[in-house]
């Protein structure tokens, strides 16, 4: 029998999962913009790739914490507890690259418009780093005490796993976000896009070679499929790359949810940080009814906005005439 609050753990877990899909492509348009755009008006095309979606994905962190705080209190609190200062700036990239997005068009100025590049750029490689740190912080373990009580300080959290999880998740949302790139434009945008996947993706291949086999198999794929014309594949490939590199880790952390590395005995588990029974059962009633709605809008925006964004043709100069797209905060509505 399923218990409810192991029920509530592969729910936190598909959120995460859930998260990294679909906000990894976010964050590698935002580290890629300045590297495969040659001038403003490529740069704010492949951010406009985005417009519809970035807001909305960040969603997904925002319920699988709440979702942890509901459900597993006391892994909540020594959790935030030990990355207080690690999830602080992960708070403050995420305002920073949103009000990027969104406030880089308002002046012609230059410097006004370089210095927001790069505050998307930053705040984009910071997210994913930071987290998947974080996450493999927890399988890892951390100095937990008998109280559940994080007594380790800044440096505890710098694990060669945390770090090397960390660096691979920053690398698998490169390559999802050339993908994306790669799928959602076209001409000389889409062709640099197709010259840089192969490259992102050989160097994620290294990277995950220490999870899981279908990871493994998946970002091979992705890095195959992103020199040719299977642009859907490639970046599907990408996708599930990211999905199984996450859901690694919570698969090889249950039953646990933190690791003390202090003691065995002082780990959290899902059974001995989950809230009430009678909790549990309204959550997941609670759920169960909101969360198809929310797949449901999110597949629909995906279909409505899922045509390619006109760029330069590929044969045309770098600093050749097209269409100005549309800024991304205008497609966000």
């Amino acid at each position: 029998m399923l218990h409810l609050h192991t029920l509530w753990f592969v729910l936190i877990a598909v959120l995460w999962v859930g998260f990294f899909v679909l906000e990894g492509f976010d964050f590698g348009v935002g580290m890629l913009h300045m590297v495969l755009g040659r001038d403003e008006q490529e740069r704010e095309l492949i951010v406009s790739t985005i417009g519809p979606w970035w807001d909305g994905n960040e969603v997904w962190l925002i319920v699988a914490g709440a979702g942890t705080f509901a459900a597993f209190p006391d892994w909540y609190a020594t959790m935030f507890s030990a990355l207080y200062l690690p999830l602080l700036i992960v708070l403050i990239a995420l305002m920073a690259r949103g009000v990027a997005i969104e406030y880089t068009t308002k002046r012609t100025d230059p410097a006004w418009r370089r210095r927001w590049r790069w505050a998307l750029t930053i705040g984009s490689a910071i997210v994913p780093l930071l987290l998947g740190v974080g996450l493999g912080d927890l399988l890892n373990g951390l100095p937990i005490d008998s109280q559940h009580e994080y007594t380790g300080n800044f440096a505890d959290l710098l694990t060669p796993y945390g770090l090397w999880t960390g660096v691979t998740v920053l690398g698998l949302c490169v390559l999802h976000g050339a993908t994306f790139i790669k799928l959602r434009t076209t001409g000389a945008v889409r062709a640099r896009a197709e010259r840089f996947a192969p490259r992102a993706g050989w160097g994620a291949v290294a990277l995950v070679a220490g999870f899981v086999v279908l990871a493994l198999i998946a970002v091979v794929a992705a890095t195959l499929l992103s020199s040719g014309e299977h642009d859907g594949w490639a970046f599907a490939a990408s996708a599930v790359a990211i999905a199984a590199t996450v859901g690694s880790i919570f698969i090889d952390l249950y039953p646990n949810v933190m690791v003390s590395s202090t003691s065995a005995a002082y780990n959290l588990t899902v059974s001995n940080a989950a809230s009430g029974g009678y909790a549990l059962k309204v959550m997941t009633i609670v759920a169960a009814v909101f969360l198809p709605l929310v797949l449901l809008y999110q597949g629909w925006s995906f279909h409505v906005f899922h045509g390619r964004l006109q760029g330069p043709a590929s044969g045309e100069p770098e600093g050749g005439t097209a269409g100005a797209p549309e800024p991304a905060g205008g497609l966000a509505g």
